[in-house]
């Protein structure tokens, strides 16, 4: 039993009753999403949990394009929204966390990027898909309960807080685990097809969809943008960024583990040395990225040590307010110490992990250190002294 990429999408286009996916190449990219998939050898169950997956995405799609058809939602100003990046495992999801709490913020919230149509502006009192992405959120819980412990900000469920790529999910651009929990595969953030421009372009169409019709509040964001960022600033000409830095040998360890976690909930053991090496050659391309790319130095750009942030996370983000030209106010402020306060990062069991793992698999952690040492100096990042 295998998926065939042309009777699923003649089957999203007979269910919808709509043909304009918004992108005359998506039905070319689906084919090699569905190439990877029927790659990896399911059973029988696997491949039908992947085929209700793509019904999802496709119909998603081809709905959400309809709404912009239907209503203005073109027309949404998207005026200076406020960006989080860095390396994975650096704070930034802490940082957007509290920006989230902002009562004049707006943040993407899970349940919107799963089910973004109709626009929340326009729905009626009986919408049920909070409720229903609550419900995704359990089963992703129950099936990942490591990922709890690296990320507890998934006790959220269908409230939490994406990462921007989440808006790229019915674009198979990336294939993320909050949209492919129930297929037996790992996450696959590589070796689709991408196009930043046009994964902007998106990413933009998404707030407008999720701002029309709803009380005008800035936009507080949070993914990956590094390798991205003359689109990123192309797409938002007046929005501000603020860049955590931390360690990178920390960085790969740590996300190593998180990864490894992830992927054992879904496809079981995992070969932790294998993805070791995968992390940190990830690691090693995005601080090369980083140490090499003209637009890091962009005057809309705030760099942040992840120590700083540590030491005092309500003044670093007072410190981002600040150079943004925004106000933290006295009821943000208190939302945010009352959100740390409440939200121990270990509420659901201490994220363990070691720098054992490099050792491991053959790197000398004082070569690393030498070899990170030009991305230190640069941000003024020391070398973290723990396990």
């Amino acid at each position: 039993m295998t998926l065939d990429a042309a009777e699923l999408l003649a089957a999203a286009t007979a269910e919808t009753g709509l043909a304009d996916f918004g992108d005359a190449t998506l039905p070319e990219r689906f084919a090699v999403a569905v190439e990877h998939l029927n790659a990896l050898g399911m059973d029988d169950a696997g491949v039908a949990a992947a085929a209700q997956v793509c019904r999802w995405l496709l119909t998603s799609r081809l709905v959400f394009i309809e709404d912009r058809n239907a209503y203005p939602i073109a027309d949404e100003v998207i005026e200076a929204p406020m960006f989080v990046t860095g390396e994975p495992r650096s704070g930034t999801t802490l940082m957007h966390a509290l920006m989230a709490v902002d009562p004049d913020a707006r943040a993407l919230r899970f349940w919107e990027v799963m089910y973004p149509s109709p626009p929340p502006g326009v729905a009626g009192s009986d919408d049920r898909r909070r409720e229903q992405a609550d419900a995704d959120w359990r089963e992703i819980n129950a099936k990942l309960p490591k990922w709890l412990h690296s990320h507890p900000y998934n006790d959220m469920l269908g409230d939490g807080l994406p990462e921007d790529e989440r808006t790229w999910a019915f674009d198979f651009r990336v294939m993320t685990p909050t949209a492919w929990w129930r297929v037996p595969m790992q996450s696959l953030v590589g070796g689709l097809a991408s196009d930043a421009k046009a994964q902007y372009w998106l990413h933009k169409a998404m707030l407008q969809q999720l701002q029309y019709h709803r009380p005008r509040k800035y936009w507080v964001l949070k993914g990956f943008h590094g390798f991205r960022l003359a689109e990123m600033f192309e797409a938002y000409p007046d929005a501000g960024l603020v860049w955590l830095h931390r360690d990178p040998v920390q960085v790969a360890a740590s996300r190593t583990m998180m990864m490894a976690d992830i992927a054992e909930g879904i496809v079981g053991p995992v070969d932790l040395h294998a993805e070791a090496k995968k992390h940190l050659e990830m690691t090693r391309a995005s601080i090369a990225n980083t140490m090499t790319n003209p637009m890091v130095d962009d005057p809309r750009i705030l760099h942040v040590r992840y120590a700083d942030f540590i030491a005092d996370q309500v003044a670093t983000v007072r410190r981002y307010y600040e150079f943004a030209g925004r106000e933290l106010t006295a009821k943000a402020e208190a939302a945010m110490r009352d959100y740390l306060a409440t939200n121990r990062g270990d509420r659901h069991g201490k994220f363990r992990y070691s720098t054992q793992l490099l050792t491991d698999i053959g790197e000398d952690l004082d070569a690393l250190h030498e070899e990170f040492r030009p991305f230190r100096e640069r941000f003024g990042v020391e070398i973290e002294n723990r396990a």
